[in-house]
């Protein structure tokens, strides 16, 4: 079956957008086709910095066939509906609709049968909408035109079944009130040409290899031969082949000098992003600069030049690095070598005159001028005389970390505090200021370089961690205590303040904060009780200061909500339901390990066969409750239980719940969850013989109301244990 290709060929695309579009031209390629009846086989996007490229199998060379219904008046209705619904379906008469029973009343439909196009005929102007609709995160406008991309584009190649589609794009120039992005065919392209030979770019078979190696355009039939020209004019069409390329080069030179390619997944990605024929290099360190922290080294390869880092056999970093050019040279690359040698050597000098600067100067000493670095200014809205500065937020985390470290086996206090003191100060050194990525980090090596103990100038570089999910968690006591303390203050403060992830929007890292505790305290085991440490968070901030302004209670409810919900989003991975996580969180209970431990249990007891008959059960007892109550106008719950009304099945249940609760009461004192939920299911016999053999809803007052009241005390007895009614399922 036919083929269409698409390719979109402009100037370079920026890295960090190219995924993203070739993923938006897949999308909106298939679903304008499904929306024009054009079923086919496979859709498969690329790109390279410059070209979007789509090739869909299998599609038909003509549409279907296509009936539409238009549903008219009533039978009977009067003349002037009647009249209107004929024009609007394009009809002159009743007798070319149908007649169709509704219900009991039978109406006018309207039947239109449309034959299909061909696809070439299609196809032309669904591809100018998908000219239309595709997005960028930034656009542009070139030389005199007025239609925007994210690069001055070239070309459009737009073939189906060996043949060129008769297409344009209109770019809008020349005229005063130019139509911009209007869709035309080749001969209106061909006709304005002469006039304005740079207004439309039409559809075409022509496009061009490497930019330097092979620049001459040339002409394609279809994807096969499109792709093998490309390769034949250096160009590697496929993004994940160019990136296993670049791995592969890179990892056989390290290879032959006995050293390793240090992993990097982003900037080999990014890379990837830069060049459409990646030719491996290996270049020098200077020696002067080994010196410097390997954070430094790296960082400055990667961030400014995209050099890949390499490794000695003891993990240590090696005087060489690997560069990915997009060209191959005739000198087998030694200029290009020697450029970028020359260029780290200039980038490494600026961080060598950082490093020696930054050592002149005690992190300690630098702590005061923290009140003049702004944190968020919003602050100042929530209590007065406050200012939202840095200075103010490491008061707060001294405060936190010592009272944290009450909860943390082997944490000293006052280390803690100390840890807390220093965690800020390389914000205003000269190497944070050139590079941001490397705060704490460089706060680490300063603090060694002045003396400082390892468990402190461990915390200052881990005080961030972990900073996504797959990052290490700090283990050290020190640390634990500081990295909890960051990550409580900012959600506590973001949250008070207002600024509460929305949607997708999430511009303070809120949602990583709260896994980051989640994480932290269930790797660490910590017995942390979460209301009170945020309430101590209050306490820190408002020390010294009067007339708080705000609920507390409202924003620490509100925060411990939000980690609720990125508890089940992070138990989500290792398969735990998330109804179960709100089942057993709604009790309150605030101690994370805790709460896992109770939600693994009840995990398992659901998964039984007790635990699933006893969960019917309770929602069988929670709605007739609900319901009976809503027509009694009043509650059952707590009500005292007459046990003389009670027949046998009553009396065996009101036994069975009393030993229940307290079984439940000892078991759950003992964190003993697992026999908790051995006593739960003690219940399922005498429940489910007390719904086989009693009638709730006796006719005799009393005794109904008697009834309820047992139904009552069962959801109160499950419910010690989790929720549930928060249940699925």
């Amino acid at each position: 079956m036919p083929e269409l290709l698409l390719e979109l060929r402009s100037e370079e695309i920026p890295a960090r957008m190219q995924a993203r579009a070739a993923e938006d031209l897949q999308r909106l390629v298939t679903e304008k086709l499904a929306a024009a009846g054009l079923n086919f086989t496979s859709a498969r996007a690329f790109v390279t910095p410059r070209r979007l490229a789509l090739v869909v199998d299998g599609l038909p060379e003509r549409q279907p066939d296509r009936t539409e219904e238009r549903k008219g008046p009533r039978v009977g209705s009067p003349e002037q509906a009647i009249q209107g619904f004929l024009k609007s379906a394009g009809l002159t008469s009743l007798d070319q609709c149908e007649k169709r029973m509704i219900g009991k009343a039978e109406f006018y439909f309207a039947i239109s049968r449309k034959a299909g196009l061909d696809t070439k005929k299609v196809l032309p102007e669904l591809i100018w909408e998908i000219l239309m609709d595709l997005g960028w995160p930034k656009s542009m406008r070139w030389a005199e035109n007025k239609f925007r991309w994210v690069r001055p584009l070239h070309r459009i190649i737009a073939i189906f079944d060996g043949n060129v589609l008769d297409g344009a794009l209109e770019l809008g120039l020349g005229s005063p009130t130019p139509t911009v992005g209007r869709f035309a065919t080749r001969s209106m392209a061909e006709a304005n040409a002469k006039k304005t030979p740079q207004n439309f770019i039409a559809y075409s078979d022509l496009t061009a290899g490497h930019r330097f190696l092979a620049p001459k355009e040339f002409s394609v039939t279809g994807f096969a031969d499109y792709q093998t020209k490309l390769r034949a004019a250096k160009v590697v069409l496929d993004r994940e082949e160019r990136k296993r390329i670049i791995v592969d080069q890179a990892q056989a030179l390290a290879k032959k000098q006995g050293l390793t390619l240090k992993p990097d997944a982003g900037l080999i990605e990014e890379v990837a992003g830069l060049v459409e024929w990646p030719v491996a290099l290996i270049g020098r360190i200077d020696a002067a600069y080994l010196g410097l922290p390997p954070e430094v080294l790296t960082t400055s390869m990667r961030t400014h030049q995209k050099y890949c880092a390499l490794e000695t056999a003891d993990g240590k970093l090696a005087p060489q690095f690997i560069v990915i050019a997009n060209t191959e040279a005739n000198d087998g690359g030694k200029a290009i070598i020697a450029g970028n040698e020359r260029v780290l050597r200039a980038r490494l000098s600026d961080a060598k005159y950082f490093w020696d600067l930054d050592c002149k100067t005690k992190l300690e000493e630098r702590v005061g001028r923290l009140d003049q670095i702004a944190w968020n200014a919003k602050l100042k809205d929530v209590e007065p005389g406050i200012t939202g500065s840095m200075g103010e937020r490491v008061t707060r985390l001294q405060t936190l970390a010592a009272e944290l470290s009450e909860y943390i086996p082997g944490c000293d206090r006052e280390r803690a505090r100390s840890a807390a003191l220093l965690c800020k100060a390389d914000l205003l050194t000269g190497m944070v200021g050139e590079f941001p990525e490397l705060q704490g980090i460089m706060g680490r090596y300063y603090a060694l370089a002045e003396g400082e103990s390892a468990d402190i100038a461990n915390a200052i570089a881990e005080h961030y961690a972990p900073k996504g999910p797959d990052d290490r968690t700090p283990s050290a006591p020190v640390s634990v205590a500081l990295a909890l303390a960051e990550k409580i203050d900012t959600l506590f403060w973001m949250f008070a303040i207002g600024e509460k992830p929305t949607g997708s929007r999430d511009p303070f890292a809120l949602r990583r904060a709260a896994l980051g505790i989640i994480r932290l305290v269930l790797d660490n085991k910590l017995r942390l009780p979460l209301r009170r440490i945020f309430n101590l968070t209050d306490f820190a901030f408002a020390e010294g200061k009067v007339g708080v302004t705000w609920d507390r209670n409202r924003v620490v409810g509100e925060v411990l909500d939000f980690i609720g919900d990125r508890l089940k989003v992070h138990l989500k991975t290792d398969g735990v339901p998330h109804d179960q996580v709100a089942a057993v969180f709604a009790l309150g209970d605030d101690d994370l390990v805790r709460v896992l431990e109770r939600v693994r249990a009840l995990g398992v007891f659901l998964k039984s066969d007790d635990g699933t008959n006893l969960l019917v059960a309770y929602r069988r007892a929670a709605n007739i409750l609900r319901i009976e109550e809503k027509k009694d106008s009043a509650s059952y719950s707590g009500a005292d239980y007459d046990p003389k009304l009670a027949e046998a099945e009553e009396t065996v249940l009101w036994r069975g719940l009393s030993d229940a609760e307290t079984a439940l009461a000892a078991h759950l004192a003992a964190e003993n969850f697992a026999q908790a939920m051995g006593a739960l299911a003690r219940l399922r016999r005498p429940v489910d013989a007390f719904f086989d053999k009693v009638t709730v809803n006796a006719p005799e007052a009393n005794l109904r109301q008697n009834r309820l009241r047992l139904l009552a005390r069962i959801t109160s007895v499950m419910n010690r244990v989790a929720d549930f009614s928060r249940l699925e399922g």
